[in-house]
């Protein structure tokens, strides 16, 4: 699948990697900001199951 993006994306090596590094950035900055937020209320990280 890497192999595939790879070759898909246009220019040189370094175009690639900075094309690369940019789609990497617009994808955790989605995560961080759009979808985690969502998904905050479904998952309780603040309920433990452990009892004294």
């Amino acid at each position: 699948m890497y192999g595939w993006i790879w070759r898909r994306l246009p220019g040189s090596t370094a175009v690639r990697l900075l094309t690369a590094t940019v789609l990497v950035a617009v994808a955790v900055a989605v995560l961080w900001y759009a979808v985690f937020p969502l998904l905050e209320p479904a998952v309780t990280l603040d309920e433990v199951t452990v009892q004294e």
